[in-house]
């Protein structure tokens, strides 16, 4: 799934799921005075720093709404939280409770101090980082994948490797709905109107009114995610396209084909992250990588990007499992 960019900012390039994708692409006359700004800015700023943070690989991370913390979640069962300082994070806390991976996690819209999680240990957990405590731990029917909170945070849907998903409400931590797919849930997510967004293994994005989860269309693409204005969709596949989408006319503004190999869930299988603008598709960066990278995440505000890969001391070894994520848009001389 791409990562969220604003319209004039940066945007990773990156989503999951199968099939083909063959869309009308805008031509770009030429490098915008953006671009090549991002670009000289890029050349001074492509530093990549390490930071501990697990003991097995990083499966999630996600910048909290004030762009102060960063959580990542990992295969060793465990969420870490790092505080943002100027060109430097700090490791705040390290939380336990999930008895099996944690999977995907996200922050509260509006409220920094809480964030969710999804493990395979058939629960939901939520976090206060004011505590550093569980304030609510829910269980669920099945292995928990994927998760998303609403943009007005009353709501959070889980999906679980059975293709089920299961809408909770925020504040008594009660399941209210639940729905059985027929077809392969890959991921899930709100736009800024309200509506219900799931893409599914056929490669169709699926949209649902919400609450009542009833169809609304569906588009013959692959899966996708907003960017915060919620002007933009992004969408990619394994035949290595990725492509943005307007939400109101729902068609192709442009597509990437740059990369090499099938892009996967945030990630990419090639040994690259490619930065792009938003509106035009323009090539600003190629992030360099020794191995596959598993979950990117735009900071909110900064040209900052975390990251994680499947690597170890800068050696892709498939046997072991760093547990560090990447920092990139740091000085080079810092």
């Amino acid at each position: 799934m791409g990562v969220p960019a604003a319209a004039m900012e940066p945007s990773v390039l990156g989503q999951s799921g199968p099939g083909s994708l063959a869309p009308w692409c805008s031509v770009s006359s030429g490098p915008s005075r953006y671009v090549l700004g991002m670009q000289d800015l890029f050349q001074g700023y492509s530093k990549t720093l390490e930071f501990l943070a697990h003991s097995a690989k990083v499966h999630s991370v996600a910048w909290s709404c004030n762009r102060r913390r960063l959580a990542s979640g990992s295969f060793d069962n465990t969420v870490s939280v790092f505080v943002l300082e100027k060109d430097w994070m700090v490791k705040e806390n390290n939380y336990q409770g999930h008895g099996d991976s944690v999977d995907q996690l996200c922050w509260h819209p509006s409220n920094p101090d809480l964030f969710v999680t999804a493990s395979g240990d058939k629960t939901i957990r939520i976090w206060d980082v004011r505590t550093t405590k569980c304030i609510a731990t829910v269980n669920t029917k099945g292995e928990n994948i994927n998760i998303c909170w609403s943009p007005d945070g009353q709501t959070i849907a889980v999906g679980n490797k059975d293709d089920v998903v299961t809408f909770i409400e925020a504040k008594t931590h009660r399941s209210k709905a639940e729905e059985q797919f027929k077809f392969e849930v890959n991921e899930i997510s709100w736009n800024n109107d309200n509506m219900f967004f799931l893409t599914n293994g056929n490669g169709c994005i699926n949209i649902f009114s919400y609450s009542e989860l009833k169809p609304v269309q569906s588009i013959n693409a692959h899966p996708c995610n907003f960017d915060p204005m919620g002007k933009y969709f992004a969408i990619g596949s394994a035949d290595a396209l990725v492509s943005l989408w307007d939400v109101d006319e729902l068609v192709c503004v442009w597509c990437f084909s740059r990369l090499d190999w099938p892009v996967r869930m945030l990630s990419f299988k090639d040994h690259f992250i490619g930065i792009a603008e938003v509106e035009t598709g323009d090539k600003l960066w190629e992030v360099q990588c020794e191995s596959l990278t598993f979950t990117v995440a735009w900071h909110p505000k900064r040209p900052l990007l975390a990251f994680a890969c499947d690597d170890i001391d800068g050696k892709y070894d498939s046997s072991q499992e760093a547990g560090t994520v990447k920092l990139f848009g740091l000085p080079n001389d810092s």
